[in-house]
Order: structure tokens, then sequence, then C-alpha cells
């Protein structure tokens, strides 16, 4: 899956994109970084319905290519290396998501099969 990336675009869009073909998993954004093994607090969530031009400081345009066997720390990095974006991916478990920071090793694959088998 191939995501288009220009500053017209919300960050609804991407978690729509996103989600239709990982539906245990989503995308949040965030003013900050996150440090590696840590999540971000839902202070810093950005509101979803601003474009990207309101949020990001490097303007990039392209496709980012994503894929099951792609770790999630590898997606991550490559949001914010090419995009200026701190995204963090969620995996639902029973009724509630969780940040990935103990898992961001496994692949974008693996955290939805395991969202699935929890799945209510």
């Amino acid at each position: 899956m191939d995501i288009i990336i220009t500053d017209t675009e919300t960050l609804e869009e991407i978690q729509t994109r996103f989600t239709a073909h990982f539906p245990y998993l989503k995308l949040e954004f965030y003013s900050r970084e996150h440090a590696e093994g840590e999540g971000n607090s839902d202070d810093a969530k950005l509101d979803v319905h601003k474009r990207l031009s309101e949020i990001r400081s490097i303007h990039n345009s392209g496709e980012l290519s994503i894929h099951g066997n792609q770790k999630v720390s590898t997606l991550e990095q490559a949001f914010h290396d090419h995009y200026g974006l701190n995204a963090q991916v969620f995996r639902k478990s029973g009724n509630v998501w969780l940040q990935t920071t103990a898992t961001d090793n496994w692949t974008l694959s693996e955290q939805n099969q395991t969202a699935e088998e929890h799945a209510v």
C-alpha cells in the first residue's frame, strides 16, 4: 500500500487509508517525538482534522510505501524522517487501544494478527 503525503491531506485521511489495510491497527500523530520504548501522552495528540501543512515542518510530498512485513519502528521513523510527522502505531486489544512501544520491533502484520486474535 502506498499513502500519498501532501500538504493538502488531513491526518484523518492518512489514518483511514492505513486502517483500511490494517483493521486492528491505527495511527495517531503527535506534536513531539517519543523516545524509543516510550509512548506519547494524550496532551500531545494532534487534531486529526488538521491539514499536514498546518502541523509539519518538513513539507516534502511523495508516496510512503507501507507493507505488512515492515516493522512498526521503521514506519514511525519514515513518517518522521521524510515528512516531519510524529506517528505512533496502536494495536487493538479487546476494547482498548495499546501503544505498540514494547513491540515496535514487530511487523505490522504481526501486530494486526495479534490484535485480531484478541478481538472481542
